[in-house]
């Protein structure tokens, strides 16, 4: 093994007397090298893309959000609170009512969801750094504070007093409505304040006082549709989980931020696999090169290797000379490729030479599992073409 390892070494690093065969060997070095550098920049842009994507969901999403089970709306009573508050590992936690209702400003009308929030929520939620429009909410106010994309469906301004935004809600029950007006609760509020996250969360929630929400909702003080609940740095999301579980019993659901995007994760989790998958196509179609570049060493070096074979090395050690030989190809391309992608990455990251607008740069990330994936991929291959092309060995002696 070792004879056949420090042959191999010697073959790579020496010149071959045939010219054709070291610019064979050449392109197929290039071609590692760029196959290492491709697959690494695009997992490491994707990764970028991913942060950049999930950081807004991040802004408005809890580390845990307690629903009920069944139903739109459970009670949480003094006790129950009094255990959320005695938990060391919770570091706040909020109540909040949400309702699917109409909005109408003037003459235009959307549906959207109605989101009542407590004092505490801006402390679980950056809601409030989103606000690029007037102001958030005063406590127990008539106040709305609009996505962006619902504001501009319904034309409606910050602190418009030429008319007030208007919420219905049906009222539940059964039987025919004979009166279209008693089929609904209404209430007035006043828009104070325009947000901005992303286009889904901009179209969907017009937030209010808890207060607010409650009254046109007519719920009880102690009825919540969630509670949002943000832990402390140090705290174990899955041990809190089971005692937010413990506290409510059967009633109620506890979900983690993945669980409440799982839709967004499974996606991104695709695409990112669909990546890995064509690029790494795209590194198999560039390891036949290396096959090739074997295949005319092993015709080079048949004299040698017979020679080899006189001084008593056995076929299986001819063979391992250059079955390492390309591998120790793959791993040297594959390293360079993985330094010429890390100092890309490192330039994009400080210098910022691509940019997406003139004030947000394309987004990069570089993670170490990155650098695994890619290192594993080309050198897995690597010596997988290296012992498909070390075969012709044997058939050279014949």
């Amino acid at each position: 093994m070792n004879v056949s390892f420090y042959i191999a070494k010697r073959y790579f690093f020496s010149k071959s007397s045939n010219t054709a065969i070291n610019i064979i060997t050449w392109i197929a070095s290039v071609g590692v090298i760029a196959g290492a550098l491709s697959l690494f920049v695009v997992l490491s842009a994707f990764a970028g893309l991913k942060e950049f994507s999930l950081s807004f969901t991040n802004k408005f999403d809890p580390d845990l959000k307690v629903m009920p089970a069944s139903g739109k709306f459970f009670t949480v009573d003094s006790l129950q609170k009094s255990k959320i508050e005695a938990n060391k590992d919770i570091k706040m936690y909020s109540e909040v009512i949400e309702e699917r209702v109409l909005l109408s400003f003037k003459s235009k009308n959307t549906p959207a969801y109605i989101k009542g929030v407590d004092s505490t929520y801006s402390g679980i939620s950056d809601i409030e750094n989103a606000v690029f429009l007037g102001q958030w909410l005063e406590d127990n106010a008539y106040q709305v504070v609009l996505g962006n994309d619902l504001s501009r469906k319904l034309s409606a301004g910050v602190r418009d007093y030429s008319g007030l935004l208007s919420l219905y809600v049906p009222k539940p029950g059964k039987g025919q409505i004979l009166n279209v007006k008693e089929a609904f609760r209404t209430a007035n509020a006043t828009v104070v304040g325009i947000y901005s996250i992303n286009e889904e969360l901009d179209n969907k929630f017009a937030f209010t006082d808890i207060g607010f929400a409650r009254d046109l909702l007519q719920l009880h003080t102690n009825e919540v549709s969630a509670l949002e609940v943000n832990l402390s740095p140090s705290a174990d999301l899955n041990s809190v989980r089971k005692e937010l579980e413990a506290v409510f019993g059967q009633n109620i659901v506890v979900k983690d931020r993945i669980q409440l995007n799982d839709s967004l994760y499974k996606m991104l989790n695709t695409e990112n696999l669909a990546v890995y998958l064509i690029f790494t196509l795209v590194i198999i179609i560039a390891l036949f090169n290396v096959i090739g570049s074997i295949i005319m060493a092993v015709l080079e070096k048949r004299q040698n290797s017979k020679t080899l074979l006189n001084l008593g090395l056995t076929k299986t050690e001819v063979q391992r000379i250059f079955f390492f030989q390309g591998g120790l190809m793959s791993v040297a391309g594959g390293i360079v490729g993985l330094v010429l992608g890390i100092l890309l990455i490192f330039s994009q990251l400080y210098f910022e030479w691509i940019m997406i607008t003139p004030s947000l740069a394309y987004p990069v990330k570089l993670e170490f599992i990155n650098i695994g994936i890619v290192f594993l991929t080309i050198s897995g291959l690597g010596f997988l073409a290296s012992y498909i092309s070390s075969k012709s060995v044997k058939r050279s002696f014949r």
